[in-house]
């Protein structure tokens, strides 16, 4: 089976750093997944893919070494499921609030005997290899999202959960969880803290923890306090900077030409 890249990042002790896709286009993500990012994640929960736009921008991934995540709408088996059997080499299960949610999504990521996955490895087989079901159990990843008052308050327990691999932190759900306005890049004390809690808890239980963010300083500042997932910035973002980036420049130099007409809109 092919290894997942991000468990050999881990043994090596580094971070792995990831990018976002909310378009429903595969050239988008062939285009993301050639920069050099680890791993990409393809977001089914809160972009406007579904499964059928989801399936080629998998194939697209798989033109380069990037591996392939999904985020999948809900806590559902048969939508994590799906998600693997299309080719994910993991999952991020939003919402995460108890040790019953984590196993639940544990066990649709594992063939029994350590879970209850089905059978069925359509795509999967060709991008990962014939023996994938001999080792998916192994390479498989399961990231579990911790974003709500009651997430926090079973953390202890949710990080306890045998097969589970990660806790990722959504930002924005978290800072509403503790009263903050919901954004990335959060520094408010409060959140930090929690930040750094979630972090220590994963790490004692034996598991990795994930944070999702916006831009390279705040990742960057991740990456050297010991998160072993770092997201980036995501397709959406990238394309919406460049372009205002870009026109901006633009109407900045016409109108700092000398005589020159004024930009158009």
């Amino acid at each position: 089976m092919r290894p997942n890249r991000i468990r050999g990042l881990w043994r090596d002790g580094k971070t792995a750093i990831g990018g976002w896709l909310s378009i429903p286009s595969s050239f988008s993500a062939e285009v993301m997944a050639h920069q050099g990012f680890d791993w990409l994640c393809v977001d089914m929960q809160h972009g406007i893919i579904d499964y059928t736009d989801a399936v080629p921008m998998l194939q697209a991934i798989s033109t380069s070494e990037t591996v392939p995540i999904v985020r999948v709408p809900w806590n559902d088996p048969w939508q994590i499921m799906k998600a693997l059997d299309a080719g994910a080499y993991g999952v991020i299960v939003p919402l995460i609030n108890t040790r019953a949610d984590a196993e639940a999504a544990v066990a649709a990521c594992r063939y029994p005997p350590n879970g209850m996955r089905s059978s069925g490895p359509t795509r999967a087989i060709y991008y990962g290899g014939r023996d994938y079901q001999e080792h998916a159990n192994d390479e498989v990843l399961c990231f579990c999202m911790i974003e709500t008052r009651q997430g926090i308050d079973n953390l202890e327990e949710i990080c306890s959960v045998p097969g589970l691999d990660l806790v990722y932190i959504g930002p924005a759900d978290l800072s509403l969880a503790l009263g903050l306005p919901p954004r990335a890049d959060v520094e408010a004390p409060l959140h930090l803290e929690t930040v750094q809690r979630i972090r220590e808890t994963a790490h004692r239980h034996g598991i990795h923890a994930g944070m999702h963010c916006a831009g390279a300083g705040f990742a960057a500042k991740k990456v050297v306090e010991g998160f072993d997932v770092v997201m980036l910035t995501s397709d959406v973002a990238c394309l919406a900077r460049e372009a205002g980036g870009q026109l901006a420049g633009m109407r900045d130099a016409v109108a700092a030409a000398p005589g020159a007409r004024a930009a158009a809109g």
